[in-house]
């Protein structure tokens, strides 16, 4: 009697890296096929480590889409900074997303691929509009600085060559088990994708200072028959934020409100009732204890 082929399975963390604003939030929702990393052109708009999930016949893709690497200032800063060097540790690949044209780069991002034994797949991105020789110039800088990695052009904005760069990681995955079940899609609960976007139209609604200082909790989330009952509470760190938050007559934050609603029905495909509401935690971003209890840990 012969024996059936079993065919190998692949599974492995990709960790996507880059400079602010070079599209990775977007790179990571389109492999990913779903809008897990909320986006704006805002530096810091990611704070966590979010993973997103892709399975295949025979692999799973876990895709990381980390803060960007910084100099931290404060306690938030500190927590988010620890998500990116618990990622490096247990990456597999690592996905280093640059914008075409662009020659700046972090001397830690660039000496830590330089260093790794792993595979590095550098993606150059928004090669929409740029001419053939723009192109293999950024081909040639960055080539000359990460010699080993495997270059990538692509449009993650009109989805140029994104399932090729899909095929490239899937190539490269070793031989494993599914670290998560087939059906999952990310690790992380409902409450904290909406609680993102409501943050996301924070950062696309106000100015300055204020939506970075400002976090997100969940209260309640109660599904009913019509309905999924939504309340959020805004802690931020003064006074005046507050005031800010809520605008002139509470207009500001009734607009908040139902921009933040039409996204999380989007996303959960069903109606909601959200309630907002602001409270002042004055310093929060400083103290461990709270930045902590916000789940930064």
């Amino acid at each position: 009697m012969q024996k059936e082929d079993i065919q190998p399975h692949y599974a492995g963390f990709v960790n996507i890296l880059g400079n602010p604003n070079v599209g990775k939030s977007t790179l990571m929702n389109l492999l990913v096929g779903e809008e897990l990393s909320i986006i704006t052109a805002k530096a810091q708009t990611t704070r966590h480590r979010i993973r997103g999930i892709v399975n295949g016949e025979n692999f799973q893709i876990v895709y990381s889409d980390l803060p960007g690497i910084l100099l931290p200032a404060y306690q938030l800063q500190n927590k988010m900074m620890d998500f990116v060097g618990e990622a490096m540790r247990d990456a597999d690949i690592f996905l280093y997303v640059v914008e075409c044209g662009e020659t700046k780069y972090n001397d830690g991002i660039i000496r830590l691929l330089q260093q790794t034994t792993n595979p590095v797949l550098l993606v150059i991105n928004k090669i929409d509009g740029k001419c053939e020789e723009d192109i293999a110039h950024s081909v040639q800088h960055w080539g000359a600085l990460l010699p080993q990695a495997d270059i990538c052009t692509i449009s993650a904005l009109h989805g140029t060559n994104v399932e090729q760069l899909q095929q490239k990681i899937v190539s490269k995955l070793p031989v494993s088990p599914p670290y998560f079940p087939k059906d999952e899609l990310t690790d992380r609960p409902m409450r904290f994708f909406v609680s993102e976007l409501i943050r996301e139209q924070i950062l696309l609604l106000y100015k300055k200072e204020v939506p970075y200082s400002v976090e997100v909790v969940v209260d309640y989330f109660k599904e009913e028959e019509n309905v999924t009952r939504i309340g959020a509470i805004l802690y931020v760190e003064r006074d005046s934020q507050k005031a800010i938050i809520l605008g002139k007559q509470g207009k500001a934050i009734k607009e908040l409100g139902i921009k933040s609603r039409q996204e999380i029905e989007k996303f959960l495909e069903q109606h909601i009732f959200l309630d907002l509401s602001v409270k002042v935690l004055k310093n929060w971003r400083r103290n461990e204890s709270y930045v902590k209890g916000f789940g930064y840990f």
